[in-house]
């Protein structure tokens, strides 16, 4: 009796593993970009990820903003460092100031990089100029 037992309910939970898997593995076949598209409310953007949405467009600016102020700190830093006239305190705030600058660029461009490489994950596109000059490269030599 307890053999049975053990034995029915073996195969009912395998059969509903079996049931399970199967209807993951027809989920699994969806992307990202089809989630949000079936997420999406009337009036809200089209395309929020990809290498022209929204959410790219706005944290390539942000980065850019703070590449642009790094290169400026960067750039007060020195002259700091030239006009402190050899007095330590001055020139230690001048240094301060170069490597947090040097520290901000190293972590906006990381940043860019980053954002860039997961945004493309996402969405399974590759939008280098590298990828696109080896296709022009090998569409010009078949050509030929």
């Amino acid at each position: 009796m307890k053999k049975s037992l053990k034995l029915s309910i073996i195969s009912l939970l395998s059969l509903g593993g079996a049931v399970l898997m199967s209807t993951f593995r027809n989920a699994a076949a969806l992307s990202v970009q089809d989630g949000a598209e079936a997420a999406r409310a009337d009036g809200m953007p089209y395309n929020l990820i990809g290498p022209e949405g929204v959410f790219t467009q706005v944290t390539n600016t942000v980065l850019y903003i703070v590449g642009i102020v790094s290169v400026i700190m960067l750039i007060y830093g020195g002259l700091r460092y030239v006009i402190s006239g050899g007095d330590s305190k001055k020139v230690t705030d001048a240094k301060n100031t170069i490597l947090y600058a040097i520290i901000g660029l190293i972590i906006s461009i990381l940043a860019f990089a980053i954002v860039n490489f997961v945004i493309n994950a996402i969405t399974g596109e590759s939008d280098t100029a590298a990828n696109t000059d080896h296709l022009d490269n090998q569409t010009t030599s078949e050509q030929q």
